[in-house]
């Protein structure tokens, strides 16, 4: 496995397997290296013949009262799991290769509409911090495809979006979101719960399955994500939304429409969550479809 801190090792070897007509595939991560991350990477090495990981905690993207100082930064035991895994590369930039003005000096991209509603409500300029270091670390790798878990499934669909709009040549792939025994969605951000606070994390999945299974049987729409924030506001969970979308613009749905659709298309829909358990925010979402 081979290390690179700088893009003209990186695209050294990139050229070298492109001259002999091998696919590239890309997983993008902040490091601390979980089974989630683990699992992305498996399916990469069964989409193309080379995989690149890079490992870079993206200042852009963590607001000046988030926890960019403190994100777990867990180099050598990343790169030990990504060897055993057989990764051909890993690219480790620092904040001067990537923002060599400063990132607040930087040129950036933003996806437009997406970017702005649900966690871009609750998180102003996360997205357009997203965006760009993924457009950056794209034409740093230049790869065919590159691999996104599905517990970001808003920043799934923006990258699809950036894809897609800049005529980029690569195929996102999103993998399916690896979960702990009780339910609980594998992230970074776990580590800093307590173990009280660990107990209670596992009513953020489970309030979600109880509200898909009230959506299928009828329940009306906001009845059900009220009902849900309340059992996890009841648990100690600061909840900043609970929401049911459809899954390719993530535009809201209504109890008239679902009625319509009954016995018709099945219609995929997400319900996504975010909330606080002390300090810690944690994430989920669960689709399903509506028959």
């Amino acid at each position: 496995m081979q290390i690179c801190k700088n893009m003209e090792q990186l695209r050294t070897r990139t050229s070298e397997w492109r001259t002999n007509n091998e696919t590239i595939a890309f997983v993008p991560t902040m490091g601390n290296l979980h089974k989630g991350h683990l699992s992305l990477v498996e399916i990469a090495q069964q989409k193309a013949s080379r995989v690149v990981v890079s490992i870079y905690v993206n200042p852009l993207q963590f607001s000046p009262d988030e926890d960019f100082a403190s994100y777990p930064r867990t180099l050598e035991d990343d790169l030990n799991k990504l060897e055993v895994m057989g990764v051909d590369l890993v690219f480790t930039p620092d904040d001067s290769m990537i923002y060599p003005e400063g990132e607040q000096c930087s040129t950036y991209v933003e996806v437009p509409v997406l970017s702005h509603i649900i966690e871009g409500e609750f998180r102003p300029g996360f997205f357009k911090g997203v965006a760009t270091i993924v457009l950056k670390l794209f034409n740093m790798v230049q790869p065919d495809i590159a691999v996104f878990g599905e517990k970001d499934f808003q920043q799934l669909l923006i990258i699809r979006r950036l894809v897609n709009d800049l005529s980029l040549p690569i195929e996102i792939i999103g993998g399916q979101t690896i979960r702990e025994a009780d339910g609980l969605a594998k992230s970074s951000r776990n580590n800093y719960l307590g173990s009280a606070e660990r107990e209670n994390s596992r009513l953020l999945s489970g309030s979600l399955k109880v509200c898909c299974r009230q959506i299928e049987q009828g329940t009306d729409i906001e009845q059900a994500e009220n009902a849900c924030i309340e059992t996890l506001e009841g648990h100690g969970f600061i909840v900043d939304y609970v929401t049911l979308r459809e899954t390719s613009r993530l535009e809201r749905v209504s109890n008239d429409e679902l009625i319509l659709n009954k016995g018709q298309t099945n219609k995929e829909l997400v319900i996504l969550a975010a909330a606080k358990l002390g300090k810690t925010r944690l994430i989920d979402n669960i689709k399903f479809v509506i028959k």
